[in-house]
């Protein structure tokens, strides 16, 4: 390691990446980066535990533009992050589609009042009654659907590993530096940190210091003598396989499934042959962070009812595999923290995505570079997602939470 670096990002995933990509291809940008990540096996990091996955359809227009920004970036991730001598990164992105269903007044209402904002932001997503959603995907029971929303474009599933793999390449191909290493110290002097120090002993004199820390985030802010309300909370992922393959129309999504996200909130979307599922818990404490036992029950009591329900393709399943891994989830709003620290200014939080950190990974990692770089956001603005609204306890609104 050098002897100092302009900028220190604690975590390595995908926001983490992301942030050290972006810094490093700015060409305005000509410090040194040290990306400093505790498991390079990333066997437990929330990205790749995810269902990794990206929608537009939010209800505020920020998280829109975060996702826009950050399809766009997927669809040329290739080309983007082609590193010299290297096959060009396949994201395998299945533009899919999410598909909202609503058999409430109250979820058809707020259906309506977000598909408004999504359409004023240019999002490609159309509202369907149940005659054309039972067109769209025969084997649905549409008989107390009052509303679906569907995403025609920009909305699907892709490789969650990939993502932060391929900016990790990148990033180091353009010169930033990795360490296998945990930062257990944090100096500080007055109203900014200098360094940050590293089990194996070393002290790194650091400009900048970016909390990429996911779940961990509390832990890292402490080190700064800050705080975040973000905390580990446990998510149970499930994949099945169908005695019954779903039929659906072979104009949409190759006639299976979008990301169905059912009235109950449970979700279901395929997994090539097989579908993945999961769905938010009843009790959804924080958990220990390195408490990654699934909950099993979760899918006789919740998931298969409901999708039993939904579809007689899916009353007859079986479960093949399964895992848990943990949301960064920010008990404020449950949405991202992206920003300096009012009462540090050189140190930034990145964390807080509430399970949408691959998603917003991309304009998250550019939004942070702009702030080291510029002093400003130049592209998208950030400011409503900032950490102000956490000493405000003032909540960020976002109905569309799953």
């Amino acid at each position: 390691m050098k002897a100092s670096y302009d900028v220190v990002i604690v975590g390595g995933a995908v926001i983490g990446s992301a942030v050290a990509y972006f810094l490093a291809a700015n060409p305005d940008f000509n410090g040194s980066v040290l990306v400093v990540e505790r498991d390079p096996t990333y066997r437990f990091a929330s990205t790749s535990l995810s269902s990794s996955s990206i929608r537009l359809q939010f209800s505020n227009p920020i998280n829109v533009r975060i996702s826009q920004f950050g399809s766009a970036f997927i669809k040329d991730f290739a080309r983007t992050m082609q590193v010299a001598g290297e096959a060009p990164p396949d994201l395998n992105f299945h533009q899919g589609g999410y598909l909202f269903l609503a058999n409430t007044a109250g979820q058809e209402q707020t259906l309506r009042e977000n598909h408004a904002v999504q359409r004023a932001c240019g999002a490609d997503v159309v509202l369907w009654g149940p005659e054309e959603l039972h067109r769209a995907f025969p084997h649905l029971r549409v008989d107390d659907i009052r509303l679906a929303s569907y995403g025609q474009s920009g909305e699907g599933w892709f490789s969650n590993t990939g993502l932060m793999n391929g900016f990790k390449a990148r990033a180091r191909e353009l010169g930033a530096e990795y360490v296998t290493d945990e930062v257990v110290a944090i100096g500080r002097a007055g109203d900014r940190v200098t360094s940050v120090t590293l089990k194996s002993g070393a002290v790194v004199p650091a400009g900048t210091v970016v909390n990429a820390s996911g779940p961990r985030a509390r832990l890292t802010a402490r080190m700064a003598g800050l705080d975040v309300p973000v905390e580990p909370r446990k998510r149970t992922l499930f994949v099945f396989d169908c005695a019954m393959t779903p039929e659906g129309s072979a104009a949409v999504n190759g006639g299976r499934l979008p990301l169905m996200i059912d009235p109950s909130g449970v979700f279901c979307r395929p997994e090539g042959r097989y579908f993945l599922s999961g769905a938010s818990p009843v009790t959804d404490p924080a958990v220990d962070w390195d408490d990654f036992e699934p909950r099993y029950d979760e899918f006789e009591t919740a998931v298969w009812p409901a999708l039993a329900e939904r579809s007689p393709a899916f009353e007859a399943i079986k479960v093949v595999n399964q895992w848990a891994g943990h949301y960064d989830f920010n008990s404020l709003d449950h949405n991202l923290i992206v920003g300096r620290d009012p009462r540090v200014a050189n140190f930034i939080h990145a964390n807080g995505f509430s399970g949408h950190g691959l998603q917003q990974g991309p304009a998250a990692g550019r939004g942070v570079s702009e702030l080291i770089t510029y002093g400003e956001y130049r592209s998208l603005d950030l400011t409503e997602v900032g950490y102000e609204r956490i000493a405000a306890n003032r909540p960020f609104l976002e109905k569309a939470v799953i």
